[in-house]
C-alpha cells in the first residue's frame, strides 16, 4: 500500500511513530530541532494521516511491527533509533521485542502497553454499533477539539489551526471506518511480560497530567526494561512531543548522543 512518509536531515535514523487519530505533524517540533543531527524519518501509520486505511482493515500491533520493518526495509534501514508516541510507543516496543537488531536506542513517550481501567471516551464510543455508525459518515469538529483538549496540559496551546489539522485529517477517505476498525480489533492487546525482553538502552518520557495513559504506567515501565532511564514533565499531558517540543527534543537528543545518563 502506498504510504506517506517525511525523510529530513541526515546522520544515524531517528524514525518516529505518531499514536491513534494523529499523524506525522506530531512530530514538527522534534523535527526542526533534531533533524540537524539525524535523518529524521516519520511515517503516517497506516489506518490514519495521507495514508489512511489497510485493504484488509486489520489493525492489530502484530501488523503494525510487520509493517514497521517492511517499511524500514523499503528505505534501507538496517538500523536506528525508534520513538513512539501512544499506540506509536506500544508499536515501538513490540518492534524492538520482535526485531532488536533494527534498533540501538529506544525512546517511549507516554507508551501503550499495560492495561487500561478507563480507555478514553472516543474508544468507547467507536466500539458501540450504532454510534459508530454516525462516526463512520459524521465527524462534528467540536469531539475533534475536545479530544485534542484531553490530551493537552495547557489548552491555551490548542489553537484553531491544530485543531482544523487533526479534524481535517479524520476526513480522508477511509480513515473514520478504519479507525473503527481499529478501535475493535484488540489493537492494543499487547504481551506485557515482553516488556522485560527490551535489552537496548530506553528513555521514558511522561507528561504528568496524561489523561488517556496514567503516569504511573511510566514507572512500570521503567521497572521492567533493565537499562531505561525516566523523564516526567510536570507541563504536558499526553502528547509532550508535541506540547513542549523543545524541551523533550533536546532530552532526547541529550540520551542519543550521549553514551550514558543518569537515572532520575
Amino acid at each position: 500500500m502506498p504510504v506517506h512518509y517525511k525523510d529530513e536531515g541526515s546522520g544515524i535514523p531517528l524514525v518516529l511513530l505518531h499514536g491513534t487519530a494523529s499523524s506525522l505533524h506530531t512530530w514538527q517540533g522534534w523535527t526542526e530541532e533534531l533533524k540537524g543531527n539525524f535523518r529524521v524519518i516519520r511515517p503516517d501509520l497506516p489506518a490514519f494521516g495521507l495514508t489512511g486505511p489497510t485493504p484488509e482493515g486489520v489493525y492489530t500491533i502484530e501488523f503494525y511491527t510487520r509493517f514497521l520493518k517492511q517499511f524500514l526495509d523499503s528505505l534501507e534501514v538496517k538500523h536506528c533509533y525508534l520513538a513512539g508516541n501512544s499506540l506509536g510507543g506500544g508499536i515501538a516496543w513490540s518492534f524492538v521485542v520482535e526485531y532488536p537488531e533494527y534498533v540501538n536506542k529506544l525512546i517511549l513517550l507516554d507508551a501503550s502497553g499495560y492495561p487500561v481501567e478507563s480507555p478514553p471516551f472516543i474508544f468507547t464510543l467507536a466500539r458501540v454499533p450504532v454510534v459508530s455508525h454516525l462516526l463512520r459518515h459524521i465527524t462534528p469538529k467540536f469531539i475533534v477539539e475536545s479530544n485534542v483538549e484531553a490530551v493537552y496540559f495547557d489548552d491555551d496551546k490548542v489553537t484553531d489551526a491544530l485543531v482544523e489539522r487533526y479534524y481535517e485529517l479524520t476526513l480522508r477517505e477511509g480513515n473514520r471506518q478504519a479507525f473503527i476498525d481499529r478501535a475493535r480489533s484488540g489493537g492494543n492487546s499487547y504481551s506485557t511480560e515482553d516488556v522485560g525482553k527490551i535489552d537496548v538502552p530506553t528513555l521514558i518520557m511522561w507528561g504528568r497530567h496524561d489523561e488517556w495513559i496514567p503516569v504511573e504506567d511510566a514507572y512500570r515501565f521503567e521497572e521492567d526494561i533493565p537499562e531505561s532511564y525516566l523523564k516526567i514533565y510536570e507541563n504536558a499531558g499526553h502528547v509532550p512531543m508535541e506540547e513542549i517540543p523543545e524541551q523533550t527534543a533536546g532530552d532526547a537528543r541529550a540520551f542519543l548522543l550521549n553514551p550514558d545518563l543518569p537515572k532520575q
